[in-house]
């Protein structure tokens, strides 16, 4: 996550759960970074302007101005739940950290008490022969999707060959059987869809993907059947 994107997510995360404050450590382990980058974000940010105050004690933390969050979103206990259930869908997809994001900015702004409520139904809610939880996605891999960068991949097939690879990605595939990236795959010369589990290491390069238009023909995901496509 570059540092502007950072910047960004320190005044969401403070905005989602204000007035109460968010740890030093807590925002340093929801970001990846170091406590001492964390402080540093937060003196910049106050230095343009923010209103972000330093709450002190054992309990303390950063916090925001309440005037500049969202009032109690009227929600339901019901409606809480029924948005959480649904969201746990997208485990194992390229959408399942922006998810839980959803869900915790959700619970921050209800009221008090209606989160309580929702909380304590969430509690008897019950799932029963789930898998465990996919590995998870990277971050940066997910956030150039969305910038639209070329991704350096280090890439394992079926067959157990490693490759690496400069691939222009173009969106998400998903199947009933697993999650692909789609994209361009510049050592192939081609459409590719590279399933997500198989990318052994990413890195984002500062390059700017060119504007391609893909076909239906030209997607091709091996088992499973084809639940969703997600271009960019």
């Amino acid at each position: 996550m570059n540092r502007t994107d950072r910047l960004y997510g320190i005044v969401e995360e403070l905005r989602a759960i204000a007035p109460r404050p968010r740890s030093t450590t807590w925002l340093a382990h929801r970001f990846e970074v170091s406590r001492r980058t964390v402080e540093r974000d937060i003196s910049a940010l106050q230095q343009t302007g923010a209103p972000i105050w330093a709450q002190p004690g054992r309990t303390g933390g950063y916090c925001l101005d309440p005037s500049m969050t969202l009032p109690p979103v009227n929600f339901s206990a019901d409606e809480a739940v029924a948005v959480a259930v649904a969201l746990r869908s997208v485990e194992g997809t390229p959408f399942h950290g922006a998810g839980r994001t959803a869900l915790r900015k959700l619970l921050a702004a209800m009221a008090t008490g209606d989160a309580g409520d929702a909380d304590d139904l969430a509690g008897r809610v019950h799932f029963i022969g789930h898998s465990p939880e996919p590995p998870p996605i990277p971050s940066v891999l997910t956030q150039a999707v969305s910038e639209r960068r070329v991704l350096r991949l280090r890439y394992t097939d079926r067959d157990g060959r490693s490759t690496l690879r400069d691939v222009e990605p173009l969106g998400y595939v998903g199947s009933t059987t697993a999650w692909y990236l789609l994209g361009w795959c510049r050592l192939r010369g081609g459409i590719r869809a590279f399933k997500l589990d198989r990318v052994d290491q990413v890195t984002a390069t500062a390059e700017r993907v060119p504007r391609r238009t893909v076909h239906p023909d030209e997607i091709q995901v091996p088992g499973g059947d084809l639940l969703t496509l997600a271009l960019l």
